[in-house]
């Protein structure tokens, strides 16, 4: 096989922002098809893929007749977390019925809602005997990428391994309504963007000849609604949702932050921190990295990119988001993210699923890789809830489902202690 022929089942924002940008920096690889639930949705997609010239794909409504195109080789799954279930499993039955013949599947972070379900995608994909690739981009930042080489190479070859990675994604809040609903989502903003910080962590602190070598021993967690249940913005966020979100009935958390110790091949104990925010007030997306070392350090800031623009109160226009992701401002001095498609690793992602898939070989994130970050999410929200630190893994985590996702979480609890 010379060329992937890909199909996207999903069409909203992560695929027309990113994924479709990003392709234009992909080779031997042609979006052939795309599927939403609603046949004018997916020809949105479809004709921004030829605008970029990235393919010719025909539009879908059925997730079966996409897997049956002898065209399309692979899949790319960027529906809702909710429906990723549903469209696995689909695409699982057409394989293993020999209806269709696919090389492999990537999915969009995080890999399921909870743990039982993040197994279940892994047996579901193991069992149709596909290639799997998890697409969490962080980890493939050009940015964090060449810092931990350079880190690996130069420090941690002269003077011991790094130590301590801090790992941290905010902005405003999400664009679309069903990231604020706990049981469609599966959580607040601990699930949707911790799941960044955590692998990024994980990446950074594992070396180059020793992938997947850390052993998680603790996990400590907190998590708060500072901003979006506060009664002005409740109502902002009925607004912006027409009605569908009301914070006041069923809360989210709109700040988390982890503690995670690892042990590693040798015996030392390395740590990651990552922290994850709705509710940050700033420029628009923050993506914050650091790494610390016995002599060395790095640091990645996305908001301190080197471009940026200033407009007066004189300069008039239709508020966009051509500077920056979840921009919040149109006026002053205003950093600018240039390409943020490759800044944030969607382009150098999408190059390896594309070129692994061809190669017949498994991506360096897999279903495994995306399962394991559910079990360290769950882990979060479990310590969380019980204000304390945790054993890794804790007992019950497989049936577990946060109080978040099941609507009886108590924003007030993020200020309350364990008795004594």
């Amino acid at each position: 096989m010379e060329r992937l022929g890909v199909g996207f089942v999903g069409a909203g924002f992560i695929t027309n922002t990113y994924h479709l940008n990003a392709w234009m920096g992909v080779r031997h690889a042609d979006i052939n098809a795309v599927c939403a639930r609603h046949e004018a949705t997916a020809s949105v997609t479809a004709g921004l893929c030829r605008k970029f010239r990235i393919g010719e794909p025909r539009v879908y409504t059925d997730v079966r007749e996409m897997v049956r195109d002898p065209e399309v080789d692979a899949i790319w799954i960027t529906v809702p977390n909710f429906a990723r279930i549903s469209v696995m499993e689909a695409i699982t039955e057409e394989v293993m019925q020999g209806r269709a013949e696919l090389v492999g599947v990537a999915c969009e972070k995080p890999l399921a809602r909870n743990v039982k379900e993040a197994r279940e995608m892994v047996e579901l994909v193991k069992k149709a005997g596909l290639l799997h690739g998890y697409l969490e981009n962080h980890v493939f930042a050009p940015a964090i990428v060449k810092g931990k080489d350079i880190l690996w190479r130069r420090g941690a070859l002269s003077t011991g391994r790094p130590y301590l990675a801090r790992c941290g994604e905010e902005h405003g809040g999400p664009h679309t309504a069903w990231y604020w609903d706990g049981m469609k989502q599966g959580g607040g903003a601990l699930f949707d963007m911790l799941s960044h910080g955590l692998e990024s962590a994980r990446f950074l602190l594992t070396a180059p000849e020793e992938p997947r070598s850390l052993k998680p021993r603790t996990v400590s967690a907190e998590m708060a609604s500072l901003k979006w249940t506060r009664p002005d913005y409740v109502q902002r966020l009925k607004e912006m949702t027409k009605g569908e979100i009301d914070l006041s009935k069923a809360p989210v958390e709109d700040f988390a932050r982890a503690n995670i110790s690892y042990e590693t091949p040798d015996g030392t104990l390395v740590m990651a921190e990552s922290w994850t925010s709705w509710s940050f007030t700033g420029p628009g997306f923050r993506m914050n990295i650091e790494l610390l070392g016995p002599e060395y350090y790095m640091q990645i800031n996305t908001l301190n990119p080197e471009l940026y623009v200033f407009f007066s109160r004189e300069v008039k226009g239709k508020p966009g988001q051509e500077i920056l992701e979840k921009q919040a401002a149109d006026q002053g001095l205003m950093p600018v993210v240039s390409d943020d498609s490759s800044t944030y690793g969607f382009r150098d992602e999408n190059r390896h699923m594309v070129e692994s898939f061809l190669d017949g070989k498994m991506p360096r994130e897999t279903w495994e890789d995306g399962a394991f970050v559910v079990e360290l999410l769950m882990a979060c929200y479990m310590a969380a809830e019980k204000n304390k630190k945790l054993r890794f893994p804790p007992k019950g985590l497989e049936e577990f489902v946060p109080k978040v996702a099941r609507g009886t979480w108590r924003p007030r609890s993020a200020a309350e202690a364990p008795s004594e």
